[in-house]
């Protein structure tokens, strides 16, 4: 039995490549250093690959930025606006990423969204009706050349043409039937190319093919591959699926000249059934996603034995692989020397599953493994006991009732009696809640993790960044005020350190977007608030102004989301134990005189199925309960917040409204206010501010855009509804951009004010 990795995290072991990126953002480096830099960090990723005994290793799977990005850009899916603006490759590249704001020129970013279920963003490709389509870079032929000078015969993998057509959007008159021949034109060039390096495998990742599938969809993706497998010539093709499972097209794929076809067995839940109904074909090599790609528990050898044993008795060739990327997990337990040994021997990050896939393999050589040492301390590990337990969390969460989920009274009488209370302008103005970490927040951080500030001192300096954020919003005129969050490392992390039951890591960072990472605490026993989180800064923040400031917490689906979780009980059982905690923190602000809490939720339709007939029974039929479980004991004239971002809410916007939150902010600058017409359909409730400007790049929005963008939302919801918002969190930009961008938002808030 052979190995496969479907992709390899690109950041570097310590952000290598996140730090390098933004060196060349400041022209602190040329691109010839970032090049140079980064191809160094692709020689050491592979080379780990080989050196742990990979089989199948892919190229490509390196970005600086994003694979969807990548790949519209080598099939020059440019968009004009990008062109103009006469940057070099790289730039231009950056500004579809980032924006630009120049000599050159003013652009926006591209849209950026949820990639499947996971908290990795994409850049979503944009189609013009004048794109020509065809093979614009040297990049995939470039690094499989870089790899066979190391010695090492990759699979280049793509991005499939069928994914990303369905992710795309599509801008004038332009359609996506009209770019079905062009796409596999270029694809076909791609695999000629290929062609005269001799190349053994090509891997062409379909996700979108575990989605709800329409017969158009299955058309669709037929008439690409049948087309395009043609061209294939001597190169061996490796359909590649991850994140669920290929019921609707599974028939369909088996028939086709696919060589390889990488199926998920962990989150496909039909996988199994799909082989046993419709036999595997005898001339296909079974790639069988069982090793996890998107959580750092150990795999459970004597569970993937027994399921490539059976497999083995259908399946006539099988290689192990990777269920996903493993772009979804930390690099490597190298870098976490202060967890202690009997927590970290349950753990594997991305080096660790490659020695995984390597021993794993090895046993099929052996005529008996399960009496082999590597075998047998793994079935010892998973006899312990790992987890904490804490019978009072168990008990609370049997204690729930019908009432724990309801608040009273209704959102209309609520939001009535709010409006007395606050007296705010109509289109009152707000940030999401944190503002940019400089570097002495940083700093301050950073000294007291390493003992070299007391706590006191460490709360001193704390409080000083409040302080003067108040100030700063206070001269900006900006109405409902935030403190900052310079306490806070992480919107999740931060909560789940002040959280018993969680585990945490030094080093283990996962690429969320481009250059930002993020370090999801480890979920490992019972969850429980042992003491406020968040109460003393909130009120030193409010003691310094007549304005009211938000309580900043985050909601239990965003913590559980973006945590690493248990796999021995439920996520429901995990959401509510954090949903208590969550619910005593809210209560406690209360009482300390905070009258507006924001609860976010940034993350709740991360993990909605991908499968609609699936989204109730396993989601949001306790996702939803858990956020009001949060709210529902304040009182009718505590004004909750909520906020959500980077995903397509429109299919579940009333099941947002049904959260009975008061106010809601939505990301909605850079996915073009396309939320607007849900919410306007659907009669939305909770009052609603989508974000005017978007926060991931560094342009300043004018008065002008933003009176615009004002403007069109007045046309959707009601003047009495919408407040103005940036579109998230202020914590990665810079304290100059943030002024001026604010300033410019309560300018065209007070334009807009003033008119209606």
């Amino acid at each position: 039995m052979k190995n496969s990795v479907v992709g390899f995290p690109r950041i570097g072991k310590l952000r290598e490549l996140k730090f390098l990126s933004e060196k060349y953002f400041k022209k602190e480096i040329g691109k010839d250093e970032l090049f140079e830099n980064a191809k160094e960090l692709r020689k050491e990723h592979w080379l780990y690959q080989k050196t742990a005994g990979i089989d199948y290793i892919s190229s490509n799977d390196f970005s600086f930025y994003d694979n969807m990005l990548d790949t519209a850009f080598l099939l020059n899916v440019i968009p004009q606006r990008y062109k103009d603006l006469n940057l070099s490759s790289i730039d231009t590249y950056f500004a579809m990423a980032r924006g630009y704001q120049g000599e050159a020129g003013d652009v926006h970013a591209l849209a950026m969204k949820k990639w499947f279920n996971t908290n990795y963003h994409y850049i979503v490709p944009e189609i013009e009706e004048n794109t020509d389509i065809h093979v614009n870079s040297d990049k995939p032929f470039n690094e499989y050349n870089e790899a066979k000078a190391y010695g090492i015969d990759t699979k280049p993998v793509f991005i499939g043409a069928f994914t990303f057509l369905k992710l795309a959007t599509f801008k004038g008159n332009a359609k996506l039937s009209d770019y079905v021949t062009p796409i596999i034109n270029a694809y076909k060039d791609i695999l000629i190319r290929f062609n005269t390096f001799n190349s053994d495998w090509l891997q062409f990742d379909e996700p979108a093919l575990v989605t709800d599938l329409t017969k158009e969809d299955i058309e669709l993706f037929e008439t690409i591959y049948k087309e395009l497998l043609k061209e294939k010539g001597d190169i061996k093709i490796l359909l590649q699926t991850y994140f669920g499972d290929v019921r609707d097209c599974y028939d369909n794929i088996i028939k086709l000249d696919f060589d390889g076809i990488g199926l998920d067995f962990l989150e496909g839940r039909l996988t199994k059934d799909l082989i046993n109904n419709s036999p595997f074909p005898d001339n296909k090599i079974l790639f069988a996603g069982l090793i996890n790609g998107k959580n750092i528990w150990k795999s459970n050898y004597k569970n993937v034995t027994d399921e490539l044993e059976n497999l083995k008795k259908k399946v006539s060739n099988i290689v192990l692989s990777t269920s996903c990327s493993l772009l979804h997990v930390p690099y490597t337990l190298n870098n976490e020397p202060n967890l202690k040994p009997e927590i970290k021997s349950h753990f594997s990050f991305a080096i660790e599953k490659l020695e995984e896939l390597s021993t794993l393999t090895k046993f099929f050589s052996l005529e008996n493994y399960r009496e082999c040492a590597e075998y047998l301390e793994n079935v010892e590990l998973f006899k312990k006991e790992r987890l904490y337990s804490d019978e009072s969390v168990k008990l609370s969460i049997e204690k729930l009732t019908d009432e724990d989920f309801v608040r009273l009274p209704t959102r209309n009488e609520r939001q009535c009696l709010q409006k007395d209370i606050f007296k705010l302008p109509k289109l009152p103005t707000t940030t999401i809640g944190s503002f940019p970490q400089t570097a002495d927040v940083k700093r301050n951080r950073s000294h007291y993790r390493k003992g070299e500030i007391d706590k006191k001192t460490y709360d001193a300096n704390v409080y000083q960044f409040i302080k003067d954020c108040i100030k700063n919003q206070e001269e900006l005129d900006i109405d409902v005020l935030v403190h900052g969050e310079y306490e806070r490392n992480d919107m999740v992390e931060f909560f789940g350190e002040n959280l018993s039951g969680y585990v945490f890591t030094d080093k283990a960072w996962v690429q969320s977007y481009g250059t930002r990472c993020v370090k999801p605490p480890i979920i490992f026993g019972d969850i429980k608030r042992e003491k406020p989180i968040t109460v003393d800064y909130s009120v030193y923040a409010q003691s310094l102004t007549d304005k009211p400031v938000k309580g900043m917490l985050t909601g239990p689906v965003t913590i559980l989301n973006w945590s690493f979780p248990r796999e021995d009980i439920s996520l429901k059982e995990m959401a509510y134990q954090i949903g208590i905690a969550i619910k005593e923190e809210v209560l406690d602000l209360e009482r300390a005189g905070i009258k507006i809490i924001q609860i976010d939720e940034a993350a709740l339709k991360e993990k909605l199925p991908i499968r609609k007939s699936d989204w109730y029974s396993e989601y949001l039929d306790w996702a939803i309960p858990a956020f009001r479980l949060c709210h529902s004991s304040v009182k009718p004239e505590t004004q909750i917040h909520t906020h959500m971002c980077y995903s397509e809410f429109n299919d579940i916007i009333k099941d947002i409204d049904n959260m009975d939150a008061d106010v809601i902010t939505f990301e909605a600058s850079r996915s073009n206010l396309t939320i607007l017409d849900a919410i306007k359909e659907c009669n939305f409730e909770t009052e609603v501010g989508p974000g005017v400007y978007d926060i991931h790049s560094p342009r300043v929005p004018s008065v002008d855009e933003i009176v615009k963008a004002l403007n069109t939302m007045l046309e959707k919801i009601p003047e009495e509804k919408l407040w103005v918002n940036p579109d998230c969190g202020l914590k990665t930009r810079g304290i100059s951009e943030t002024v001026s961008s604010l300033r410019n938002l309560v300018e065209a808030a007070k334009i807009v004010r003033n008119s209606l």
